[in-house]
């Protein structure tokens, strides 16, 4: 076969590179390309067939999976049959092991026949099979639904988005369809959408009081149902921002009704006409979030069918005031007038800032969307007293996430007891014009369902995000832990309750593989380190790293072993980030991965990278040997 390809005599890098894809050897071609020009005797940019066996066995043979190899082989040129079984009891954990399991991993990954024939592995089978799918650090029986999706709604994590509709910063970036596209693909089950009135009576989705650009509703609709059932069946929520006039609002009431038809949940379920309905109950469904004025669901029943245009409530609320976020306010208004050329206006900006702690606020409905609202009627939060006291269980609340991380610190347990009836959903604060997150973790660790971040914006706090919702099948829906659902719970994330059963977690970092190079590098080399990172209750979170291997992105070899005890594993996360370690310009980020601790397979196993954006960077990974024990 390779010698078909050396007819002409000799291959160029492009050839070399198809000949190793057409072999299944995985490659990046930045590597292939350093290591074509060191094999490359004559310096000519062709090779013999000689110089293509030494760039295969470069790429394809690797000193630590030979050393793992050789201590079941028991020739060191092939694995039998039972050699094979006895390294997947012992260094796998595949329980209930046989002699088929070890069968079907031959036929599937032994690419000489011969070998194959005799039910034999080669070290090329044996390297093939560590480095497949059926060996990722994540467990393949959680990439499908296998949670009891029969809980009630705020039963569940739900993977939730803030100002979905935008694709960059707060201030003065566009507002694109395609933030809504993004996040229910990538299994998004809560949107926000802002709406103003617009112009022609047509409603228009943007971050109102600033530069943003603008999109009609009715597009914004069209394309979230076009989208909301790609990546998983269960209900999406339609959170609304609603500033729109009573008139557009009956306008947003027909475009939900036209557009989404049979989707909209718009009547109680006859099963749960007092308590949420579970995801399972509400299969490719779309719900409404917004204030909800005229009775009970009864009586919105009631109401169905008839003729609601022209009926309103106006009712007053108090809103509280974040000192923080107002002053924001005036300085993002007072750069949006010096991007209008009208630096005059800045005295006038500053005289405004006199804060009351509350304001009223008019708030003007339309019954006809109203009635729209069923089991997501918007709620403004007060307290946890007053939610116990008058709260009814359709309510949930929106929270600054500067307001609940005091609730958190000061009063978790409250804050653990009010996520066990209510839907509650985290928002960042308003000074966050850049876009950025804050850490998920903290509010997951009390309980609450809806964590809202700006998924347009890589980082950690997106690595968490999409790293948690990896579990249950990408659905966008969590079973929350026992504990975050038990009305008797006891639980406090800031403290450690006696009966407490720990994880003690062994992770031996032992090479990467194909790492990208840095952006430093005229080669393919980089300083490269890795850093373990847990995330979890306060006590859990813990961060760990390796020594720096100088100059080798292309196979570094660490051999490093850490433990962690982990005292909540129900919610801890551990994420691996690999750098390339640069004493000029800081450390610079090469990939990542995050996964919930539970969902980690154990024994030998490679860590998928993924870039800053969420890319795949494959072939790039880390080999690793993981163990633990509850």
């Amino acid at each position: 076969m390779i010698r078909d390809d050396f007819r002409g005599g000799k291959i160029n890098l492009e050839e070399t590179f198809h000949l190793l894809e057409k072999l299944n050897i995985r490659c990046s071609y930045i590597h292939v390309k350093y290591i074509f020009k060191d094999n490359d005797r004559l310096k000519q940019g062709r090779i013999t067939i000689e110089e293509f066996r030494s760039i295969y066995r470069v790429i394809a043979h690797r000193e630590e999976i030979i050393e793992i190899f050789n201590t079941y082989s028991e020739n060191r040129k092939f694995l039998f049959e039972q050699n094979l079984v006895e390294f997947l009891e012992q260094e796998q954990y595949i329980c209930s092991m046989t002699k088929n399991i070890a069968s079907e991993i031959i036929k599937k990954y032994e690419p000489i026949e011969e070998v194959k024939e005799a039910r034999q592995m080669s070290i090329e089978g044996f390297t093939r099979y560590l480095c497949s799918s059926d060996c990722r650090l994540f467990n393949n029986e959680y990439e499908k639904v296998y949670q009891d999706m029969n809980h009630p709604l705020n039963d569940y994590f739900i993977s939730s988005s803030h100002n979905t509709y935008l694709i960059s910063d707060q201030l003065v970036g566009p507002s694109d369809i395609w933030g809504y596209v993004s996040a229910l693909i990538k299994g998004c089950r809560c949107l926000e959408i802002d709406c103003w009135d617009g112009s022609h009576n047509e409603p228009v989705v943007y971050h109102g009081y600033t530069l943003t650009s603008k999109l009609l509703f009715k597009t914004v609709i069209q394309a979230i149902h076009k989208y909301a059932f790609i990546t998983s069946d269960y209900p999406v929520v339609l959170s609304l921002e609603n500033h729109c006039s009573p008139l557009q609002q009956e306008v947003m009431a027909d475009i939900l009704q036209f557009i989404l038809g049979d989707s909209l949940l718009s009547d109680m379920l006859d099963d749960f006409p007092d308590k949420l309905p579970s995801p399972e109950a509400l299969k490719f469904k779309i719900l409404v979030r917004n204030k909800k004025i005229g009775g009970t669901l009864a009586e919105t029943r009631e109401r169905k069918n008839s003729d609601k245009h022209g009926q309103v409530q106006e009712f007053e609320e108090y809103e509280e005031i974040d000192q923080d976020e107002e002053e924001e306010k005036v300085k993002q208004s007072e750069s949006l007038f010096i991007l209008k050329d009208n630096p005059e206006k800045e005295t006038e900006s500053r005289s405004r800032i006199a804060l009351p702690r509350f304001r009223k606020k008019k708030v003007k409905v339309a019954l006809a969307l109203s009635d729209l609202v069923i089991y997501t009627k918007a709620e403004k939060f007060r307290s946890f007293h007053y939610s116990r006291l008058y709260q009814e269980f359709n309510e949930s609340n929106s929270i600054a996430e500067s307001e609940a991380r005091k609730l958190s610190k000061l009063a978790a347990h409250e804050f653990v007891l009010h996520t066990m009836k209510f839907i509650t959903r985290i928002y960042p604060r308003a000074t966050r014009t850049d876009s950025s997150n804050f850490n998920p973790q903290e509010f997951w660790n009390v309980g609450c369902q809806m964590v809202a971040l700006n998924f347009q914006t890589p980082g950690m706090p997106m690595d968490l995000q999409n790293g948690k919702f990896l579990d249950n099948g990408n659905s966008g829906y969590i079973l929350k832990p026992q504990f975050l659902r038990d009305i008797e719970t006891k639980f406090n994330p800031n403290e450690v309750l006696e009966n407490s059963n720990p994880v003690t977690l062994m992770i031996r970092l032992i090479s990467g593989i194909q790492l990208p190079p840095s952006s430093l590098s005229s080669s393919n080399k980089a300083n490269t380190l890795v850093m373990i990172q847990i995330f979890g209750v306060p006590i859990d979170e813990v961060k760990r790293q390796t020594r720096v291997i100088k100059r080798n992105a292309f196979s570094p070899r660490w051999n490093e072993t850490f433990t962690f005890i982990i005292q909540v594993p129900e919610l801890a996360l551990i994420r691996f980030v690999v750098e390339n370690q640069s004493r000029i310009t800081g450390n610079e980020f090469l990939g990542q991965y995050t996964l919930p601790v539970l969902c980690m397979n154990k024994g030998y196993r490679h860590v998928p990278l993924f870039s800053k954006v969420g890319q795949s960077l494959e072939p790039a990974a880390l080999f690793i040997y993981v163990w633990y024990v509850r």
